[in-house]
């Protein structure tokens, strides 16, 4: 039996395999690849997809799982710690871009109702290609990762109101009203469903399937919750992606959320390429060269114009110029969503033929360019912070560290700054404020220099990548510095400013992967701590334990593996044999190393020590050298380097361990 949308699939795989390969020889981002894929393929490229409407079906698949990703990996605790960017920085930015793209295209010569619906295409910017070239970045848990989430979220859930206003203002539909009020009560049912769904039906569903170990049925229940939360929503008049969404915001509430994503991440990666392919098959390639030069002119424009507008969004929100710069121009280009939009307009008069195809060539540029320009971001607004221009905005500005942050008297000399209050930022503020060292700590989250300040944490808000912050908090006379943020640029730029200021300060830098060690300290970083590594020294250092290897010998394993910056686990050398033990139950045994070199142990017999007596421990072999002595002599004497393995009361093994160091 022939099946023609297999045929399709099998040549749609093959070219994007290809390409992708081609573009990851030459470090290019796969996206592009399945862009590029979906242009030479698609019916205005060699046309040798033929079903591009079940392929656009397909694509959609891709949308909804990769929105049910991260409603699971965000959880509703999450999203409402970002509640004001996601209102107030969304509403923001597609009320601007509204007016400011409507306003353009009613000066043409446009009607009114034309002009506001351009705007509400333009208004919008691609949630699947930001927020998937921000995971392969590892920067979802920046600010700009953070903003633009939310800013994306405002526009997913703005998206279905546009879809309803847009009859209205083509005239088809006069019942304003209760269209609206329509509109809101649905948006409140869906709410509620949410929230009593995460608290009390999906946690206990989710116990019971894993209970089963039945792995199939884990993944059938996780993908049927999916589906059925978005063909509800999507019934409902809503879209079907803010359904995923809530799914996954559902299922992030339960303690199953990280298993549900490993399953779903690898169908979530097939289907969102499939979405990419399906964007770049719209590419009208005849119209696209034959006015090449007025679609280039727009594309620089609503890279410009949209930046602008998205930044001061999150600027109003008082973060910092860098965050804002990096945040605008990662959401300057036109998203998948207003693709559905356009078929709308269409439908209504309110878009016309050539108009579709500028608006179509523009959205795919601006897509094509969205890599790049995020991977550039930093460096871009880098540059920008340093001319003169900037500097200008900038001490005017009241969003400036000056005008935010209380007088504080600077006063402070060997002391800690801590750069970044997440986890490990707190925790060290927590450590040091036990130990009496002072410290002050630099943090661009506006909400937790206010909440953090009431508490009377010495903390200020602004950017530590700016040489000014840093002179601020009298680095030149700090002792140590820690810097404990998770976006790696920002981590290079902070590293290379606090060596331009100081050499001597201690400076330790938190980081998440062992190869961005090197570079760290190359930078300047006297000591790299990688997450990642950190997690397995505390795995085998307890499975160390539970195999009797001496204390000794584990602290100095692990001395090593940090003296080394962890290269240890790159190479292929082993440590000397140790012998090994099974655990008795109920009974604590343990191994030490005599390291003491004094005649009150060494030389003196098990009798003359009276080990058993004094310390309250039993001695059930030692191992000399090669040798092991497990049937133990009262004249057997003890020398330097024995190692005893000992049975007893853990503070009595504790301090028979102190008695041998």
């Amino acid at each position: 039996m022939h099946l023609p949308l297999l045929e399709d699939i099998l040549i749609l795989l093959g070219f994007s395999v290809i390409i992708v390969f081609l573009l990851q020889r030459a470090k290019l981002p796969s996206i592009l690849g399945f862009l590029i894929t979906g242009v030479i393929i698609g019916p205005y490229g060699l046309s040798l997809v033929k079903a591009v409407e079940e392929v656009e079906v397909i694509s959609e698949i891709g949308v909804i799982l990769l929105l049910f990703v991260i409603g699971m990996e965000l959880s509703i605790k999450k999203l409402a710690s970002i509640k004001k960017t996601v209102f107030i920085g969304g509403a923001i930015q597609v009320g601007l871009t509204v007016l400011v793209a409507g306003s353009c295209y009613y000066l043409l010569g446009n009607s009114w109702n034309e002009a506001v619906f351009v705007g509400f295409l333009f208004s919008l910017s691609s949630t699947a290609i930001v927020l998937k070239v921000f995971q392969d970045r590892n920067e979802m848990s920046t600010p700009h990762g953070k903003n633009a989430l939310a800013i994306l979220i405002f526009q997913d859930i703005i998206v279905v109101p546009m879809m309803l206003f847009t009859p209205i203002i083509a005239g088809e539909s006069t019942n304003v009203t209760s269209s609206i009020l329509l509109l809101l009560l649905k948006s409140v049912v869906v709410i509620v469903i949410t929230i009593l769904s995460a608290r009390y039906v999906v946690p206990k569903l989710m116990y019971a399937i894993a209970k089963t170990n039945n792995k199939e049925l884990f993944l059938l229940t996780t993908i049927t919750i999916c589906f059925a939360v978005a063909f509800l929503t999507s019934e409902a008049g809503l879209s079907l992606a803010l359904g995923a969404f809530m799914a996954g915001l559902i299922i992030s509430e339960s303690e199953y959320s990280h298993q549900a994503t490993s399953i779903i991440l690898p169908f979530r990666e097939l289907f969102i390429s499939f979405f990419f392919i399906s964007v770049g098959m719209l590419l009208n390639l005849n119209f696209f060269f034959n006015h090449i030069g007025v679609i280039l002119l727009l594309v620089l424009t609503v890279l410009i114009v949209k930046s602008i507008i998205a930044g001061l969004a999150v600027a109003v929100l008082n973060y910092p110029s860098r965050t804002v710069l990096i945040t605008g121009l990662s959401l300057f280009q036109v998203g998948e969503f207003a693709f559905i939009l356009s078929k709308v307009g269409i439908q209504y008069n309110l878009l016309s033929v050539e108009t579709n195809q500028y608006f179509l060539a523009v959205s795919i540029v601006s897509m094509l360019l969205t890599p790049f320009i995020i991977i550039f971001s930093e460096n871009i607004s880098e540059r920008f912070l340093n001319t003169k221009i900037a500097k200008a905005l900038a001490s005017n500005s009241k969003e400036s560290p000056e005008a935010l942050n209380e007088q504080i008297e600077m006063d402070l000399s060997n002391h800690l700054v801590i750069i970044g209050y997440g986890i490990n930022g707190s925790n060290l503020a927590k450590a040091s404020q036990f130990s009496n060292i002072p410290y002050i700590v630099i943090e661009l989250n506006a909400e937790t220099v206010k909440r953090e300040k009431a508490k009377g944490t010495p903390i200020l808000f602004g950017d530590a990548t700016q040489p000014h912050m840093l002179e601020t908090v009298n680095l030149s006379k700090a002792r140590s510095v820690v810097v404990a943020i998770s976006n790696p640029e920002a981590t290079r730029t902070i590293i290379s400013n606090i060596r331009n200021i100081s050499q001597s300060v201690y400076l330790v830098v938190r980081t998440r992967y062992v190869k961005e060690i090197p570079e760290l300290i190359a930078l300047g970083a006297d000591d790299v701590i990688p997450e990642e590594f950190e997690t397995s020294v505390e795995i085998f250092s307890r499975v160390l334990h539970d195999f009797l290897i001496p204390e000794n010998d584990i602290t100095e394993f692990i001395d090593r593996i940090r003296a080394d910056n962890y290269e240890i686990f790159n190479s292929k050398k082993k440590l000397p044999k140790t012998f090994k033990s099974t655990k008795i139950p109920n009974v604590n045994i343990t191994c030490l190393r005599v390291n003491i070199d004094s005649g009150r142990i060494i030389g003196k017999t098990l009798k003359e020590l009276n080990i058993r007596k004094e310390y309250g421990i039993n001695i059930l072999a030692i191992e000399r050298k090669e040798d092991v002595i497990d049937h133990i002599d009262p004249n057997e004497k003890l020398y330097y380097n024995d190692k005893l393995y000992v049975s007893g009361r853990q503070e009595a093994i504790e301090a028979f361990h102190r008695v041998l160091n």
